[in-house]
């Protein structure tokens, strides 16, 4: 990995990084090795995204390398599919692994052979135990375990139990291996922990070489070992797992020592962040996939047009801490919004189209009008729309009895079209449900561009438009959080589920411009928010999803109204 800024910073940014900035001042290390570890069992989520940010991040900040390490030790919940999706969404991040990708199972071997060191140590033995039976030994936070009956099995039938469960002698749950170290210690992992499993299922990368496979506990450290890592950064839930992580690399011949620390993990209001919760939402069909624009998901906020860029400035604004908190979703919408507004494109679209007819417009092809790309940069230059005697406005911008400040559209009322002419509504069309169906109105040809007329009269609001002939259908979907709660219970998820997470609108209208948006490509469509073609969007059916709204509308939707 090449380095994108000098080795030599400040301390004081975070806990970590002073750690690293003292131990190469030091000497202990020239520089820093980490690794971003994942298991291969689901895909990866916003709280990964602050590990790969920080690990890959020291690297690069202190010109270290990372690695990429799949953590594949359980092959019963692993495919494929999320070792390429895992691959994807850290590079889509922006991160790079270079030479520096592996695998636990490119250590299965040597990893039998010091569990073997183990066993001629006295350091671990086969316990033919049920699952349920060593759970009931286990003891509780405040009473000592009870040791196996096998605890105090001889060197040579430990070895010969333990090379039959290699060749794949005994079913599934029959035996496991585990070290032995203490089975009353106050730290419930170290009472006995397993270390090796029977497993009779194929792996994506050994197939079925393998009828046993090693515990993380077991994996991680000695693989943290074996690629010189120096710092193995891990979240809180961990910290109690280092004791064992250390007893491994004392006990057996490691090339290298790592030191691990824990950080505090992300936690974000109205958002889950449990694999297990993630998994049943795919599963139980309470979402369209893994990538679903409303999952916390990478490839959902990818989906959803969420530039990368926007979650490393989130991910850097949230900081590295020691203790747990939670994070308003609201700062990770205004991360998003404000990478947006800088580099989005303007366009305008109709969600909800009302149509308006000019009646004293002149018939025929209408006109090509002048709209500025983006208002805060100029070298973005401008583009043609065009405008015509039929256009549509937003149903929710026109109210025929109007409240005393609504601003909009109304009968006998005069607003400026964005970018076009000052209009009047003077008639009002309805269908036979009373539904108003069109705006008959007039226009003041000497505004045209949106300019004020000649007389100086003023009107009080301006309106986003598109004209129809002009404009293309397209279907919106607009994404609120998943979540109806700030703190949704895993336990139950289903009943904290919002109902108003998804709104689809298959009859907007958006410019025409906009049929050739590029996927993952987010423009701001005026005075709606940032959207961005989905990815199942084609020439033949648009389709765009809200990225993030103009403003923190959700407070009011979960109060009833509209976003």
């Amino acid at each position: 990995m090449t380095p994108e800024t000098s080795p030599v910073r400040e301390a004081g940014q975070d806990f970590i990084r002073d750690i690293v900035t003292e131990d190469i001042a030091s000497g202990r290390h020239p520089a820093p090795v980490t690794r971003f570890p994942p298991e291969p069992n689901g895909y990866l989520h916003i709280g990964h995204a602050k590990s790969i940010c920080l690990n890959f991040g020291i690297a690069q900040e202190f010109g270290g390398r990372c690695h990429l390490r799949f953590d594949d030790t359980n092959p019963a919940k692993e495919e494929q599919e999320y070792i390429d999706s895992i691959k994807a969404d850290v590079n889509w991040l922006g991160f790079d692994w270079g030479e520096h990708l592996h695998h636990a199972s490119d250590y299965f071997e040597q990893l039998y052979d010091w569990a073997e060191k183990l066993i001629r140590d006295g350091n671990a033995y086969v316990d033919d135990q049920s699952p349920d039976e060593m759970r009931a030994a286990r003891g509780t936070l405040t009473e000592p375990g009870r040791n196996s009956p096998f605890r105090d099995r001889g060197v040579d039938e430990n070895l010969d139990l333990f090379r039959r469960m290699r060749a794949g002698e005994f079913p599934n749950g029959a035996r496991v291996l585990r070290a032995r170290i203490d089975m009353a210690s106050g730290n419930i992992n170290l009472r006995d922990p397993v270390l090796y499993r029977i497993l009779h299922a194929a792996h994506p990368r050994t197939g079925t070489a393998w009828s046993i496979y090693p515990s993380y506990d077991y994996a991680h450290g000695q693989s943290d070992a074996i690629e010189g890592i120096t710092h193995s950064l891990c979240t809180l839930e961990f910290a109690d797992h280092q004791p064992l992580y250390n007893w491994f690399l004392d006990n057996l011949p490691v090339p290298s020592h790592p030191r691990q620390f824990e950080f505090a993990r992300l936690n974000i209001t109205y958002t889950v962040l449990s694999k297990r919760v993630l998994t049943e939402l795919v599963r139980g069909g309470h979402v369209a996939g893994w990538d679903d624009p409303r999952m916390p998901t990478i490839a959902g906020f990818r989906r959803r047009g969420v530039p990368p860029v926007a979650i490393r400035d989130f991910i850097k604004s949230v900081g590295v801490a020691r203790a747990n908190s939670v994070v308003d979703v609201s700062m990770l919408d205004a991360a998003i919004r404000e990478i947006l507004n800088k580099d989005a494109p303007r366009r305008m679209a109709v969600l909800r189209p009302l149509k308006l007819v000019i009646e004293n417009y002149p018939e025929g092809p209408g006109e090509e009008l002048d709209a500025i790309n983006h208002p805060e940069d100029p070298s973005a230059g401008s583009r043609k729309i065009h405008f015509g005697r039929e256009i549509f406005v937003e149903r929710d911008d026109f109210m025929e009895d109007p409240p005393k400040k609504f601003y909009r559209l109304s009968p006998g009322k005069e607003v400026r079209l964005r970018y076009a002419y000052f209009v009047t509504c003077r008639e009002v069309v309805k269908d036979a449900a009373g539904e108003v169906v069109e705006l008959r109105c007039t226009y003041d040809p000497e505004t045209r561009g949106g300019n004020t007329p000649p007389d100086g009269r003023k009107v009080q609001a301006t309106l986003h438009w598109v004209s129809a002939a002009g404009s293309l259908p397209a279907e919106i979907r607009l994404y609120n959080p998943l979540f109806k709660s700030a703190s949704p219970d895993t336990s139950n998820f289903a009943a904290d589920l919002n109902p108003d997470s998804l709104e689809v609108l298959a009859g907007a209208r958006i410019e025409a411009a906009l049929a050739d948006a590029k996927h993952g490509a987010a423009v701001q469509f005026e005075r709606l928010g940032y959207f961005s073609p989905d990815d199942a969007s084609t020439p033949d059916k648009l389709v765009f999803n809200r990225t993030v709204g103009l403003r923190d509308a959700f407070a009011k939707t979960m109060a009833g109204t509209k976003a």
